[in-house]
């Protein structure tokens, strides 16, 4: 009788507000290493994962937002303590999805943590760069600052599974927004690992929810959904992209296009901008008490 043992390979689950549901589909789908290797088996989500995924992003949005930016800095920089502890498991993920060294995975994974605190720094400091007093001609003043958009829907970079992935969550979530994204197709296992170090933050559930499968497939109903309001075309091919801008068109949502971007250069404060609107509130000079307006 053979000795050999058979791994138990993990069923991985989407990450949707805050929990861990399986496909409505009951669909999965292998996912391999660079190699051709069988490491585990990914949700492949459905049209009805991604409405769930809005449901809860928008039940999210406003204690998030409402949130002070302090706060919100906090749970990013616990979210990085986190992902800290667990480096040799991420480490070893991307590893195996993209082919890399262990000393060039560790690179990697260490920039996706040190880019969480990143955009944690910011997050009670946008609103000065951003915002400020304007100067008018008239008895009256105002003030503009930003606030966040709403819902936004991310495709994920296809390459750089982890820091890209990163890279497009956190400064979506810094500004105080709630996002939904849509993990590397090939790679989706640090994305789906990540949920889990997200349930076990601070971070309030809804606010991040993960989804795997076909972008192709599950993107499209989040661009025509009426309840998302912006999305992140980062991953998204030419075809894709071009289709999902069109949708998205429907009730006018704001589209960041994809471009080239090299997810280990600093990453500015473009991706946090474009996902805050800005409020000028109006008051009249020297009669605070008698109230103004804004737009």
């Amino acid at each position: 009788m053979s000795d050999a043992r058979l791994s138990v390979l993990k069923t991985y689950k989407l990450f949707v507000g805050g929990k861990f549901p399986r496909s409505e589909s009951g669909r999965v789908y292998e996912v391999t290493d660079s190699k051709g290797k069988w490491l585990a088996n990914a949700p492949l989500s459905s049209r009805k994962d991604a409405r769930d995924a809005v449901v809860a992003a928008r039940k999210a949005t406003g204690g998030w937002a409402g949130a002070t930016a302090y706060n919100r800095g906090q749970i990013l920089y616990r979210i990085a303590e986190m992902l800290e502890g667990r480096r040799d498991q991420f480490i070893g993920e991307v590893a195996d999805a993209e082919g890399l060294s262990k000393s060039k995975a560790a690179a990697q994974v260490d920039a996706a943590i040190d880019r969480w605190v990143w955009y944690a720094g910011w997050t009670d400091k946008i609103a000065q760069v951003v915002g400020g007093t304007n100067p008018v001609a008239g008895p009256f003043f105002n003030v503009s600052s930003p606030e966040p958009t709403g819902v936004v829907a991310v495709v994920a970079p296809q390459e750089s599974s982890f820091l890209g992935l990163v890279s497009v969550i956190a400064p979506v979530i810094a500004g105080g927004n709630a996002v939904i994204v849509i993990a590397s197709e090939a790679s989706p296992l640090p994305a789906l690992s990540l949920g889990e170090v997200l349930a076990t933050s601070d971070l309030p559930g809804g606010v991040v929810n993960i989804l795997s499968g076909r972008a192709a497939e599950i993107a499209p109903s989040l661009a025509a959904h009426q309840d998302v309001n912006a999305i992140d075309l980062a991953g998204a091919d030419a075809e894709l992209a071009k289709a999902l801008e069109i949708a998205a068109a429907d009730n006018l949502k704001r589209v960041l296009r994809p471009q080239p971007v090299d997810w280990s250069a600093a990453p500015g404060t473009d991706r946090l901008t474009a996902f805050l609107e800005t409020k000028t509130v109006w008051h009249p000079t020297g009669s605070l008490g008698a109230g103004g307006s804004s737009y």
